[in-house]
């Protein structure tokens, strides 16, 4: 399995050889790259490391915590944790850089290092480019004894990010209390397991069934939350007479719904609902990632507001949010970010805000779906070969369909009236993706294959 090398950090298989796999020298020599990217602006860094549940995350961590040490950066290891939870400690605990060990939803042979910066967001495309050149050159020199930093664990912080939740103005416990919820979660026994029954006790929710919570790190299914790997717990909320279930991916960036009848709430509807009940209390924009639905435009413009679109992936959704002064954004992967709290993908956040909103409504699950526009998608994706020129392909299928709409801040979009395609190179994957959007499967379809004849 090929190491992959990206601006947020890296991620691969455990084991193998150096270069192919997350071995622990691979391991070591990105985090040593890391600290020296933040030694240009603090000589002795103070730096936030959490991990999820999975298998090697101990493993992972003593490496990782070690050669933080040994280039003289002091570590505050906040243990079992999640991906927000960890960048709210950046911030909290006046740190000057994070880490979180987590591979997100990939299965759990994979882990990765994600890296933040003082803000406790995920570094820029530039110095993940730098990172990446020191690490390739191993430009970096380890401390002697005496400089060598120290090591401190700090418990609490996800107890603390529940706080924080329950503190925030629209966030209604007395409301959520009336409405006695039936909820499910699945937490895929990663520390997910640990944070949503936290905070779904905090916010005095009457009953909570807790399925794969376990934080043990062996998941108990395929760990991203898509339809396919969710059968369990549709079944699981139907067949208890839950009002709505709760699922997470391993490090709780991602939230999807079940709806009481056991079928999906679907998790680009997520960020949709979550932007509906922030824009009837707070006005201002909205943004999503140019592959995700075109639901929240139309929900930001009924309430009159305006909608962004960003390229793909979660740095530069925040980036476009900061330029705009969105009030709510995220991603159509079920990913939420709320400002008043933090600029971080936060299935916590979103999951309050959500109950919310059903507790004020005083509707079902079901309900609240059928009150947005209704869309469908289609993902497809084109094998690429070595010889292929890929940006002469997309500019002539904006040539094409120049009469249309087209984005090309990220790959080519094309918005039609009846609906929008999106094609761009993957990052992982020598493959053009081609996601569709239309007001039926079949119009998805047909748009998506309209598109990719041209290719």
């Amino acid at each position: 399995m090929t190491l992959i090398k990206s601006i947020s950090g890296i991620r691969g298989t455990i084991g193998g050889q150096p270069g192919d796999n997350l071995t622990p020298i691979d391991m070591v020599k990105f985090t040593a790259a890391f600290v020296k990217f933040v030694q240009r602006d603090v000589p002795r860094p103070r730096i936030v490391v959490g991990r999820d549940a999975r298998l090697s995350g101990f493993l992972v961590n003593q490496v990782v915590c070690g050669t933080l040490q040994a280039m003289g950066a002091d570590v505050l290891d906040i243990g079992l944790s999640t991906t927000p939870t960890t960048e709210i400690a950046v911030t909290g605990l006046n740190a000057d850089a994070g880490i979180i060990i987590t591979a997100s939803h990939n299965p759990q042979q994979w882990n990765a290092l994600k890296l933040l910066n003082r803000h406790g967001e995920f570094i820029s495309a530039a110095d993940g480019a730098w990172l990446l050149d020191v690490a390739a050159r191993d430009d970096f020199a380890f401390v002697p004894i005496e400089d060598i930093g120290h090591y401190e664990q700090v418990d609490g912080w996800i107890d603390r990010h529940v706080q924080m939740v329950l503190d925030l103005p629209l966030i209604n416990r007395e409301a959520i209390q009336a409405a006695h919820f039936k909820v499910a979660v699945d937490a895929v026994n990663s520390t997910g397991g640990i944070a949503i029954p936290k905070m779904l006790r905090a916010l005095d929710v009457e009953t909570i069934l807790e399925l794969n919570c376990e934080p043990t790190g062996r998941f108990a299914h395929t760990p991203e939350p898509l339809a396919q790997n969710l059968t369990d717990i549709c079944r699981y909320v139907k067949e208890q007479h839950c009002d709505f279930g709760v699922v997470v991916d391993p490090d709780v960036d991602r939230l999807v719904f079940v709806k009481e009848d056991g079928e999906l709430f679907g998790e680009e509807y997520t960020l949709v609902s979550v932007a509906d009940f922030i824009l009837r209390h707070t006005p201002g924009p909205t943004v999503s990632n140019l592959s995700s639905t075109r639901a929240l435009r139309d929900v930001t413009h009924a309430h009159g507001q305006e909608y962004f679109a960003a390229a793909v992936g979660e740095v530069n959704v925040v980036e476009k949010m900061k330029e705009v002064g969105a009030v709510i954004g995220g991603e159509g992967n079920g990913g939420v970010i709320y400002p008043a709290l933090h600029y971080g993908r936060d299935a916590l956040v979103g999951t309050a805000l959500f109950l919310t909103q059903l507790a004020e409504k005083r509707i079902k699950c079901s309900e609240l779906r059928t009150t947005y526009p209704a869309y469908f998608m289609s993902k497809n994706k084109k094998q690429l070969t070595p010889e292929m020129d890929v940006d002469r392909i997309l500019a002539s299928v904006a040539e094409k369909f120049k009469d249309e709409k087209v984005t090309t801040i990220d790959g080519v979009k094309i918005d039609f009236e009846e609906g929008w395609v999106h094609l761009r190179k993957s990052n992982t994957e020598p493959i053009i993706r081609i996601y569709s959007e239309g007001k039926t499967v079949a119009e998805a379809e047909r748009l998506g294959n309209l598109v990719a004849e041209q290719l």
